[in-house]
């Protein structure tokens, strides 16, 4: 598997305990992780969340290892 830079997925919530993956994201340099984690929304996104729309971010290493369970 080709090396990646750190980076996120991001999931937006669908209802009913369903998430849907809506894309990846690699890590900014130089930000807190928080802000970071933010940013990968507004990037996957294209721009700020519609009203009411609730979004997860997962280290993309994280998502790789549960993929493996």
């Amino acid at each position: 598997m080709p090396s990646r830079p750190p980076g996120f997925v991001v999931l937006r919530d669908a209802g009913d305990g369903h998430w849907r993956i809506v894309g990846e994201a690699d890590r900014r340099p130089g930000i807190a992780a928080s802000r970071a984690r933010a940013q990968a929304v507004l990037d996957v996104t294209g721009g700020e969340p519609g009203t009411g729309q609730v979004y997860a971010v997962v280290l993309r290493s994280e998502w790789r290892m549960a993929q493996r369970l």
